[in-house]
């Protein structure tokens, strides 16, 4: 992490936990977050649509911000079973997934379609969280760096800046395995996200928008992955389900 950009622990809680148990975990970190007095980090909790009134009202006397795990790309219509960015943003969310490996893989999103969908987080005032990550195979062929640039400048919509854009790297083959990159390439990575985004959108803009690790950080490596220079904070799928764990993450960033 380097000072002036505010660690950011977001966690993702994909189609996991009913209400009993997500407002349990939701009141833990909030009761956490209370006693702590200016936490040294931001949080997020990305429930399932289902839950997002419920774990909205259970941290909404906390510093936790709500978030969402996808948008459609359009304001409103005919989308039977989708969500708009203008819906989640009633409800009070603040921070949207979009293009997480899982999506790309199982539903076919392309960096067009989750260029689409930051766009329309964008013009709704929320910030986007764009993953990016090789798979083990485009891995194995040295091709993790091709693979980040290419997600990277594919799904980044004109008009992003530090203030609405958060990007993920989670290399693919690393989500939920317990397995992760070195530290190195971790480092090698970010830095080549960060030299991206000063192509994209300048020095200053780069230089400020923060680029979160994901990929089974958890309490036992987070402190070595987030002292990294261009890792900013994580996006924690698994952890993020025991209050505990979550925590322990977060306070990896004091």
């Amino acid at each position: 992490m380097v000072q002036g950009r505010r660690p950011l622990i977001a966690g993702n809680w994909k189609m996991n936990v009913l209400k009993a148990g997500g407002l349990s975990l939701a009141g833990a970190l909030a009761q956490s977050i209370k006693a702590q007095s200016n936490p040294d980090f931001d949080m997020v909790v990305c429930p399932p649509f289902t839950l997002l009134t419920k774990i909205g009202d259970a941290i909404t006397a906390s510093a936790i911000m709500l978030g969402a795990q996808d948008c459609h790309t359009l304001e409103d219509g005919a989308h039977t079973g989708d969500i708009s960015a203008a819906m989640l943003a009633d409800l009070g969310c603040r921070y949207v997934i979009v293009g997480h490996s899982e999506r790309r893989s199982a539903y076919g999103e392309s960096n067009d379609g989750v260029k689409a969908k930051a766009t329309a987080l964008h013009n709704a005032g929320l910030t986007a969280i764009i993953c990016i990550g090789e798979t083990e195979k485009e891995r194995d062929a040295g091709r993790t760096f091709d693979v980040a640039k290419e997600q990277l400048t594919g799904s980044l919509p004109a008009g992003s800046t530090m203030g609405n854009t958060v990007i993920a790297y989670e290399p693919v083959w690393a989500i939920g395995t317990g397995r992760t990159p070195t530290l190195e390439e971790v480092q090698d990575v970010h830095a080549l996200i960060r030299a991206e985004l000063t192509n994209a959108l300048g020095q200053e803009q780069a230089g400020g928008t923060r680029v979160l690790y994901g990929g089974s950080m958890n309490p036992k490596n987070a402190r070595d992955l987030l002292a990294l220079a261009d890792v900013d904070g994580g996006l924690i799928g698994g952890a993020s389900l025991k209050a505990e764990d979550f925590w322990a993450i977060a306070q990896s960033c004091v």
